[in-house]
Formats: structure tokens, sequence, C-alpha cells
């Protein structure tokens, strides 16, 4: 059964790529497990942008852990811009908050997520 993406209407955001670094773990203050991937599009002829995406307290874990760069994932979340104080002082990052994170080759599931996007932005009125 796909994701519910009900809750990202106004925000939501469909990455295909391919990880452009190995995942990087890391445990938060809180408790929770952060993921962060980089993923690298392809933009216009020759072109690629890279956008980074966190994974916060991830559903398939085994999943993620078999990913490494150059692994082609699908990702669906929302953007979010965090703040935060560092070394340096105030800073900001803008990244994609990922609600699924989909191995590109499992087109059945990407194609159940991508169905669900369509509902989701068809509620949209115009």
């Amino acid at each position: 059964m796909a994701t519910d993406f009900t809750s990202l209407v106004n925000n939501i955001v469909v990455l295909n790529g391919s990880l452009s670094s190995d995942p990087v773990w890391r445990e938060l203050a809180s408790g929770s497990t952060a993921v962060t991937l980089e993923v690298t599009t392809d933009y216009e002829e020759g072109s690629r942008r890279s956008a980074p995406v966190t994974v916060v307290d991830p559903k398939r874990v085994a999943e993620l852990e078999k990913l490494k760069a150059g692994s082609d994932v699908v990702v669906i979340g929302e953007v979010r811009r965090r703040f935060f104080r560092g070394a340096n002082g105030p800073g900001s990052r803008t990244e994609v908050v990922a609600h699924e994170v989909v191995p590109a080759g499992q087109r059945s599931r990407v194609e159940r997520h991508i169905t669900e996007v369509r509902r989701v932005l068809g509620t949209l009125v115009v």
C-alpha cells in the first residue's frame, strides 16, 4: 500500500536521481536517527543538480543500509528550511525531508507512490 501524502499537498517534492555519496547515518540528541542523502538529478543536457535529502527515523532501515554512492532512487517528501546555531554563528539549510525513499528498480512501488502523489495533487483547486 502506498503512503498517504495528503499532508504534503502544498509542499510536495519528487526527486528521481542517484546518490552522489554514501548515506550518512547519525543519532540526534533527541534519540532519533537521521540519514542524510545527496541526490543528484539530471537537469538539462549534460547538466546535473544535487539536493540534500534527510530521512528521520526511517521506516525501512535495511533498505537504506543497502544504498551507496551511485544507487538510483526516487524520493518523495517536502522542502524544509532548517535554522541552527553552529560554530560560525547562526545558519540555515534548505533540504528535502523524505517521507519515502524507494530504490528506482522497485518499479511497482515507485508507480504506487507516484499514483498517490498524482491523486493528492489532483485535489488542488486552481
